[in-house]
C-alpha cells in the first residue's frame, strides 16, 4: 500500500482547498483541512467501488460544513475535475457550501450539513446491507466533534449497538475546535472512548493525519461490534497559521495569506 502516494494527493487536496477558498471568498477552510488525510485514505486505501451502488461500500461527511474538503480531495484523486472548483458556491454551482446529493450523485450520498444526521443515516445504510445479503459491504461515516453535541447520534449509536452493525465504521474528526472555540469548553465530550464504549462500540484512537495508522484501525478485525475511530486531528492542519486556531473554522485566506499556504504545502 503507497502511503507515501495518499501524504501527496491529500497535500494536493490542501492546495486545493486554499485556492478555491480564496477564489470564492467563502468557505470553511480549517474544518477542510483537518478531515483531508481520512477522506483520501478511505477512497485511495480502503474503500471498495468497484461496483456500482448499493453493491459498494458507501461514504457519508457528515459534517456537511466540510464539503469544500471533500470535493478537493475528490479532485486531487481524480474523481472530479479540478475545474470546477472554480464554480465553489457560486450561482447554480454543482459544489454547494454544503453537499447536496441531486448535484454530484456520483460522489455525494446524502444532503449533510443538519448536523446529527450522518450516523443516523449510515446506521440505515448498514442494516440494510444486512438484511440485502451485503453484510460485506461497509458503510463509513465522518462526523465532526463538535457534532456530537446531537442527540440524534446517541440515539443512532444505540440502535448500531443493538443491531450488532459491524459493517458500519464512524470516525470523529476530534480537532477539538468548532466555530465559538473549544470543543471541551462549549459542550464537553470527555471522556469520550468511553462514552462510545458505554454505547457498545468497539472504540480505536487514532492519529487523523497518518494514512497508515488509519488503515490499521478501519481494517482491524472485526468484533461484532459497530466500530468507531477517534481521529486526533488538527484544525487547519498544514498552513502553520491556521493549525490549531478556531477562527479558522470558517474563514478564508486574503491574496498574502494564499500565497504563504501554497508555499508551506508544496511537496
Amino acid at each position: 500500500m503507497d502511503f507515501q502516494a495518499i501524504k501527496n494527493t491529500a497535500r494536493q487536496a490542501r492546495r486545493h482547498v486554499v485556492t478555491m477558498n480564496h477564489k470564492a471568498g467563502k468557505g470553511h477552510t480549517g474544518a477542510d483541512l483537518s478531515e483531508i488525510d481520512i477522506i483520501c485514505t478511505l477512497y485511495m486505501a480502503v474503500m471498495d467501488r468497484s461496483n456500482a451502488r448499493p453493491d459498494q461500500d458507501r461514504f457519508i461527511l457528515s459534517k456537511g460544513h466540510g464539503a469544500g474538503g471533500f470535493y478537493c480531495s475528490c479532485a486531487a484523486m481524480g474523481l472530479l475535475d479540478p475545474a470546477v472548483l472554480d464554480q465553489f458556491m457560486g450561482d447554480d454551482t454543482l459544489l454547494a457550501g454544503h453537499p447536496v446529493r441531486q448535484k454530484l450523485p456520483e460522489l455525494v450520498e446524502i444532503n449533510s450539513g443538519g448536523l446529527g444526521h450522518g450516523l443516523p443515516i449510515a446506521v440505515g445504510l448498514a442494516l440494510g446491507n444486512k438484511l440485502a445479503g451485503r453484510a460485506h459491504r461497509r458503510a463509513f461515516v465522518l462526523l465532526g466533534d463538535g457534532e456530537l453535541a446531537e442527540g440524534s447520534n446517541w440515539e443512532a449509536a444505540m440502535a448500531a449497538s443493538k443491531f450488532k452493525l459491524d459493517n458500519l465504521i464512524a470516525i470523529v474528526d476530534r480537532n477539538r475546535l468548532q466555530l465559538a472555540g473549544k470543543t471541551e469548553a462549549i459542550m464537553p465530550l470527555e471522556p469520550l472512548a468511553e462514552k462510545w464504549r458505554a454505547f457498545g462500540f468497539e472504540t480505536l484512537e487514532c492519529d487523523g493525519h497518518d494514512p497508515a495508522a488509519l488503515v490499521a484501525a478501519i481494517q482491524r478485525p472485526s468484533q461484532d461490534k459497530p466500530r468507531v475511530i477517534l481521529a486526533n486531528t488538527e484544525k487547519g492542519h498544514g498552513v502553520s497559521f491556521m493549525a490549531n486556531v478556531a477562527a479558522w473554522h470558517h474563514a478564508v485566506p486574503d491574496e498574502q495569506q494564499l500565497a504563504q499556504a501554497l508555499a508551506e504545502l508544496e511537496g
